[in-house]
């Protein structure tokens, strides 16, 4: 019962410090990446007593890891660094066990794509990070990541596409932090958005990103003709 109360106000503090934000970043992207972070970890065999990856606490390191992980985002803090003060104030005055907490903490820390951006190798290579890290770049592409896309660019007042505008080639963490860079929505989706296919850790991921990334291959082409006017 505990653990379950415990997600309930894991809920309710992602709506909290969510509010205001715009629609790439709120809490529904939360949720959803908590259940796409289940639901890799179930084809993983987090959930089965018989598979060698199983273990009765993994799950709930996977579900509150996937609810925190977009809190003190530095895309929406004042000094652009990231700040999971809030998070580990939240697990430490709900009791939850240390080797949890820094399990969750680490997870949160280390599933930036900007952190590969800058070839971290330090990263997490459990199963439990790497459900939750491929559900968040899940969530990032197909139709979904497409409109998130959009919402991002447009709450930066960013133009869709300008042919004279190049995407970047030789991206750098320090420039893909950049809350002051102007590229055009359109340059994400070459920046990174149709690189995490190759970079999905769990199989379940691997396979989920494929269709996910052909229709934004689909939708590349559409987009490029009907802006030349040839569709």
């Amino acid at each position: 019962m505990k653990g379950k109360e415990m997600v309930k106000k894991a809920e309710k503090l992602v709506k909290a410090t969510a509010r205001g934000r715009d629609a790439s970043h709120d809490a529904a992207h939360s949720c959803r990446v908590r259940d796409l972070a289940l639901s890799l970890a179930i084809e993983e065999g987090l959930g089965d007593p018989s598979s060698a990856n199983y273990s009765s606490d993994s799950l709930e390191v996977v579900e509150l890891a996937a609810l925190l992980h977009d809190i003190g985002d530095y895309k929406y803090t004042k000094d652009q660094k990231d700040d999971i003060s809030i998070v580990e104030k939240f697990l430490s005055n709900e009791g939850l066990e240390h080797w949890k907490k820094e399990k969750i903490m680490k997870i949160i820390m280390s599933m930036g794509f900007k952190n590969e951006v800058a070839r971290a190798s330090t990263f997490d290579s459990s199963v439990e990070f790497c459900v939750v890290q491929d559900a968040d770049r899940l969530d990032a592409i197909g139709a979904i990541g497409i409109a998130r896309c959009f919402t991002f660019g447009g709450s930066k007042n960013r133009p869709l596409y300008d042919p004279s505008v190049p995407p970047r080639t030789e991206l750098t963490k320090a420039n893909y932090m950049n809350k002051e860079e102007t590229q055009p929505s359109i340059n994400h989706f070459h920046e990174k958005l149709l690189k995490l296919k190759d970079m999905m850790k769990t199989k379940a991921g691997q396979r989920r990103a494929e269709a996910r990334h052909e229709f934004m291959l689909q939708f590349l082409k559409e987009f490029h003709e009907e802006w030349e006017g040839r569709a």
